[in-house]
């Protein structure tokens, strides 16, 4: 159902980076990055069908919340039907505008944000506006972990979060479809 879902999307919009949903094997070995005990909010751009939300809500803590920004209106109504959980606050616009939608929720700055959004795809200028506010919007030693496909080389994604972040990790999870290369910044 789920990569049904994606492949039909993914014909539709140009915003949505895969598919399928990212394995199990994937999600793992992104949020091992994550301090579940420490995080009080946690942002993820680009949730799509609740893969990483649904993993993220069995760990967080009961008093954490998770802000989910999906810019696709036909994933967001997904998520609203699915996630049934206080702690989730669902926000249908462009992870740019992060600093808003923290505002909005009363929220000052994240403990981490995950984002599965295609990079690659979009104009220097939104990933420049994207990576700033995300910046801005991360605590001191805040996270921003990102999942792209492992095709992408340094040029495409890693020069871009050295300019904004001063410690850049890369990682590789081969078990998915496609290969994810796993970015972890650190403000």
């Amino acid at each position: 159902m789920d990569t049904i879902t994606y492949l039909k999307t993914f014909i539709r919009d140009k915003n949505v980076a895969s598919i399928t949903p990212t394995s199990p094997f994937g999600v793992r070995r992104v949020c091992r990055e994550i301090n579940f005990a420490n995080s009080d909010l946690i942002v993820e751009y680009g949730p799509g069908t609740g893969v990483f939300t649904n993993y993220l809500l069995k760990y967080m803590r009961i008093d954490s919340r998770l802000i989910l920004i999906e810019r696709n209106k036909y994933f967001s109504s997904i998520l609203e039907r699915t996630i049934r959980d206080p702690r989730v606050i669902f926000v249908n616009d462009s992870a740019e505008n992060v600093l808003e939608t923290l505002r909005s929720c009363q929220e000052s700055e994240a403990d981490c944000i995950i984002s599965g959004i295609p990079f690659l795809l979009l104009s220097e200028d939104m990933k420049n506006r994207i990576l700033y506010n995300t910046h801005r919007a991360l605590k001191h030693k805040g996270k921003f972990l990102v999942y792209q496909t492992c095709f992408q080389a340094d040029h495409h994604f890693k020069f871009y979060l050295d300019r904004f972040f001063p410690v850049v990790n890369t990682k590789f999870e081969f078990m998915n479809i496609p290969p994810l290369r796993i970015y972890e910044a650190v403000k």
